[in-house]
C-alpha cells in the first residue's frame, strides 16, 4: 500500500507522467523504470490477499453468509470505483473519462468468487491455476468496435477505451479474467492461515510457492514464446536488455507478470512471518484500513498537486483531469524530477498516517456499526 502511493505520487508529480509511459524503453531511465516496476507488486497482492481474507471470513461463518458478504461487497466496490474513485482521480464532475481499475477488478472478482465458493477446494484450485496460467492462450483474440460482443471481451481480457457518446469515454484497464484467477488462488491460499495451522508447514509452502513461481518466470521469459503479450528483445546495452526482460504486461496481467510479482511476494511473507516491531506496526496501521487509505491517499495526492500548481504560479484547474486536458499537451511540460517525487511521497505518507490511525481506532471501538465493514 505504501509502494502504491509512490506510483500514484509519480502519476501526479513526475515530469511528463500524464503523457508518457515509464516502461517505454525508448524514453525511460533505469531508476524511473524500477520506480514503476516495484509498484507492479501492489495490484496482484491486493487481489490475491482479498481472496485470502474471504477464506478467513468464510471459516467463521456459513457458505451462504460468505456468499452474501462477497456479493454485496463486490457490488459496493464497483459502485465506489465508478462514482467516488473516478472523481478523486480526476475531480471532473462531468465524469468525461471513467476508468475501471483495481477496485473494479476486486469487486467483480468478489462477485464471481461468491458463486465459486460453493465448489470443492480442489476444483477452485484448478480453476485458479487454469485462469492464471492459461489466459494468455487468448491473447490472439483481438476485438474492435463497440458491439456487445466486443465490450464483453474488453471487460474479460482486452484493455480498451470505449467512447460513450461525443463527450465521454470509459477506459477498461483491468480486464477481469486473470484477476478472478488470482483471487481464487488467494482464497485457496487462505488455508495456510487458518487458526491452528502449523506455522512450519506454512513457511515450507511459502518457500516452495515463492521459489517455484519465480523460477517458472525466468524459464518462461527466457524461452520468450508464451506468458506475455510482448516478448523481450536485445536492447542498446545490457541494462536496457534486462529492463526489456522485466517489462511484463500488466493490462491485463500476463502469466509472467503474475509470476514475478506473486512469487517474490510469497518469499517476502516467508521472511516477515514472525517479525513484529515499530516499523511493522507503522505499516499495519495502513493495512487495517485499506479502503479508507485508498480513498484518502488519492485525495491528498491530487489536492497536493493542485496546491503545488497554485504555489508555483500555475493554473490549478489543469489538475481537473477532464477530456480537454488529455486532448491537449498542456501538461506535457508539467512535473518535477524523481527525487522530488520521492520526497513528496514520504511527506504524504506522514500526513495521512495519523488520519489512518485515528480511523483504525474508531473502527476497533465501534465494531457494532455494520457499515464500517464497507469502509
Amino acid at each position: 500500500m505504501v509502494i502504491m502511493a509512490l506510483d500514484h505520487t509519480r502519476d501526479y508529480f513526475y515530469l511528463g507522467s500524464l503523457v508518457s509511459d515509464p516502461t517505454n524503453l525508448g524514453t525511460t531511465t533505469p531508476i524511473l523504470f524500477f520506480t514503476r516496476f516495484i509498484t507492479h507488486f501492489c495490484a496482484p497482492v491486493f487481489v490475491f490477499l482479498a481472496g485470502t481474507s474471504a477464506f478467513l471470513y468464510g471459516s467463521k461463518y456459513t457458505t451462504t453468509k460468505l456468499f452474501k458478504f462477497l456479493f454485496s461487497r463486490g457490488i459496493w466496490l464497483i459502485l465506489l470505483e465508478l462514482v467516488l474513485i473516478n472523481f478523486l482521480w480526476c475531480f471532473d464532475t462531468t465524469y468525461g473519462f471513467i476508468h475501471l481499475q483495481v477496485i473494479w477488478a476486486i469487486g467483480f472478482s468478489m462477485i464471481c468468487l461468491s458463486i465459486l465458493v460453493y465448489l470443492p477446494k480442489k476444483v477452485l484450485l484448478a480453476i485458479g491455476i487454469i485462469l492464471v496460467a492459461g489466459h494468455n492462450l487468448l491473447d490472439g483474440i483481438h476485438m474492435e468496435g463497440n458491439s456487445l460482443k466486443s465490450v464483453l471481451w474488453y471487460l474479460l481480457h482486452q484493455e480498451s477505451f470505449i467512447p460513450l457518446g461525443e463527450s465521454r469515454m470509459i477506459g477498461i484497464h483491468y480486464p477481469v479474467l486473470p484477476w478472478i484467477g488470482v483471487m481464487v488462488l488467494g482464497y485457496c491460499f487462505g488455508i495456510f492461515y487458518e487458526k491452528g495451522f502449523n506455522v512450519s508447514i506454512r513457511k515450507i509452502w511459502l518457500i516452495r510457492i515463492g521459489v517455484g513461481a519465480t523460477l517458472i518466470f525466468f524459464v518462461l521469459r527466457g524461452i520468450n514464446n508464451y506468458g506475455d503479450l510482448v516478448p523481450w528483445s536485445q536492447q542498446k546495452n545490457i541494462t536496457y536488455t534486462i529492463l526489456s526482460f522485466l517489462n511484463v504486461t500488466k493490462y491485463p496481467p500476463s502469466l509472467a507478470f503474475l509470476l514475478i510479482t506473486l512469487g517474490p511476494s510469497m518469499l517476502f511473507l516467508f521472511a516477515t512471518d514472525n517479525i513484529k516491531n515499530k516499523l511493522t506496526n507503522f505499516f499495519v496501521v495502513f493495512g487495517r484500513v485499506p479502503l479508507f487509505y485508498y480513498f484518502l491517499h488519492i485525495l491528498i495526492i491530487h489536492l497536493t498537486a493542485m496546491l503545488v500548481l497554485i504555489i508555483t504560479g500555475g493554473n490549478w484547474k489543469d489538475m481537473i483531469l477532464n477530456n480537454q486536458i488529455f486532448e491537449t499537451d498542456r501538461l506535457a511540460t508539467y512535473g518535477y524530477s524523481l527525487w522530488v517525487v520521492y520526497l513528496i511521497w514520504i511527506c504524504i505518507l506522514l500526513l495521512i498516517y495519523p488520519l489512518c490511525k485515528w480511523y483504525m481506532k474508531y473502527k476497533y471501538n465501534n465494531r457494532d456499526k455494520w457499515w464500517l465493514s464497507y469502509l
